[in-house]
């Protein structure tokens, strides 16, 4: 299956989330071994972009739970766990268990 955004191919899950949030991950996340000085030009354009587009945010947010919503199970390796038979307690005091 391909997946295509604004009409560019996505061939893997970083381009796919690099088309779908219009920046390189690496500007949200950071790279391992950036000097400070590198640090601090990412962060300035990511307040930059925010500033811009301050849905940013609620936008991601809202994917994100899409994604987790219809793909829990396999992210995650969700099992619900069974619930044991047996009788309820009352949670009024006094009631008999």
């Amino acid at each position: 299956m391909r997946a295509y955004i604004g009409g560019h191919q996505a061939v893997s899950v970083n381009e796919f989330i690099e088309l779908a949030l219009g920046t390189p991950v690496e500007l949200w996340l950071g790279e391992e071994g950036e000097t400070e000085e590198e640090r601090a030009a990412r962060l300035d354009a990511a307040r930059d972009i925010l500033a811009d587009n301050p849905e940013l945010p609620d936008n991601v947010t809202r994917i994100v739970a899409e994604v987790i919503e219809a793909h829990a199970p396999d992210l995650f390796n969700v099992v619900p766990l069974a619930r044991p038979l047996g009788r309820r307690r009352s949670s009024r005091k006094g009631a008999a268990a």
